[in-house]
């Protein structure tokens, strides 16, 4: 009898799977063949590909945010100041990949594909939510500034997976982040 996975194991499976060959090819069978298991195992743990793909960005955000926590030690007074703190963190080789599953999802939005469309929303404020808590002032200040750092940030990372670290560090380094 072959090895019993876990739902974490699983679900580290579809990440690596989606590393190697993208999100938008990420199915119950290519994961299925990956580690070597029927793919009714899969839906045991995932009833649909949307519940997959969510879990597999919802892991990408675990992991980041654990990254981000690390930077993240002190409350920010605005967006510029956290932007600075997260940028030498996510400015990364071991990192791009990762960015480049969350690029690839938001394009898949962009484009009216599903499942991405009815996870983008969630995607964008859920990392809105989470990064509001870092910032000193009243709630809407909060938000507002949490809004500035993802949008600074998403634009000089998606810089980095298009044009390469140096641009992105110059243009990092022009808008006051490095």
């Amino acid at each position: 009898m072959g090895h019993k996975y876990s739902r974490g194991e699983i679900l580290d499976g579809a990440l690596e799977t989606a590393l190697a060959e993208g999100l938008s090819t990420l199915t119950f069978g290519r994961l299925a063949r990956r580690l070597g298991v029927s793919d009714r195992v899969i839906v045991y743990y995932f009833p649909s590909k949307t519940d997959l793909v969510l879990s597999v960005l919802e892991l990408v955000a675990a992991r980041l945010q654990e990254v981000l926590a690390g930077a993240f030690t002190q409350r920010a007074s605005g967006h510029l100041e956290l932007a600075r703190a997260a940028w030498p963190q996510l400015a990364t080789d071991e990192i791009d990949p990762i960015f480049g599953l969350y690029f690839e999802a938001i394009g898949q939005a962009t484009a009216g594909i599903e499942p991405f469309v009815g996870l983008a929303g969630s995607l964008i404020d859920g990392w809105i939510t989470w990064l509001s808590g870092f910032f000193d002032g009243d709630p809407q200040t909060y938000r507002a500034e949490a809004e500035a750092t993802l949008a600074l940030l998403d634009g000089l990372l998606l810089m980095r997976q298009l044009a390469g670290g140096a641009a992105a560090d110059r243009a990092a380094k022009q808008l006051g982040v490095r």
